[in-house]
């Protein structure tokens, strides 16, 4: 697979739905951690992303205009010790809780399944962030319909070691669509050469998120030498 510009993936998808990016900095220094939400109903839309504690919380933009809580308002983000989890749903706190009893990254997603929204069913996209010292492996995991006529699940997870200025990118579909197109084969691999700072590397992601769609982004760098992290986060509704 080659290695794309991640600016060219979103910029020529108007509807890449939710998505997730993990890579290594091009310094080796920092983990690379990014996650976005894309809406096209009110209900989507009105979401924010606010930092709780050490992870990060979704909520109502607007708690009036809140129609329908169910799988849009969760924590995309933990830290549990050296490990840092997003999702695009409540998985996070399934994978927190069982790797907090010791159990692993997979059988927590063995315990879930794609969403049930039909005709949709979107997928739920995880990943897993490992640092060991000043190196970290990264895992990316896909629960999706095994296909139109079944409703089975389909579970892929796929593990990395970190390479710098590397990074891979998963979301739920393909691009707009009635239903969505629900996003088929290996992560994206991205450059992540010359992206700059937080500060920089976040601006990029959000100026190339489709204007109309776009509704909250987090940029999360954790430097491995310290383990400490900072976060960036850009919301539509401020």
């Amino acid at each position: 697979m080659l290695e794309q510009r991640i600016t060219d993936i979103l910029e020529n998808n108007s509807y890449a739905g939710r998505g997730i990016i993990i890579g290594c900095s091009d310094d080796g220094q920092q983990a690379i951690v990014a996650y976005f939400l894309m809406g096209r109903s009110s209900n989507s839309r009105n979401r924010v992303f606010l930092e709780d504690g050490d992870g990060l919380l979704i909520k109502a933009y607007d708690e009036s205009k809140l129609e329908d809580p169910t799988l849009i308002i969760y924590s995309p983000l933990r830290v549990l010790g050296d490990c840092t989890i997003v999702t695009n749903g409540d998985q996070t706190d399934t994978i927190y809780d069982y790797m907090q009893k010791g159990e692993s990254f997979e059988a927590a997603l063995r315990s879930r399944e794609y969403e049930p929204d039909a005709p949709n069913y979107t997928p739920r996209i995880s990943g897993l962030v490992t640092r060991d010292g000043t190196a970290f492996t990264y895992k990316l995991n896909i629960l999706k319909k095994q296909s139109q006529n079944s409703a089975a699940c389909q579970r892929n997870t796929f593990e990395y070691c970190a390479c710098p200025g590397q990074g891979h990118f998963l979301h739920t579909y393909l691009g707009d669509g009635e239903p969505l197109p629900t996003f088929s084969g290996e992560p994206e691999i991205i450059s992540l050469q010359n992206i700059g700072g937080i500060d920089d590397f976040a601006a990029m992601l959000w100026n190339s998120l489709n204007a109309d769609n776009k509704v909250s982004l987090a940029v999360r760098y954790i430097d491995l030498a310290t383990g400490q992290w900072q976060t960036k986060i850009i919301n539509r509704n401020q």
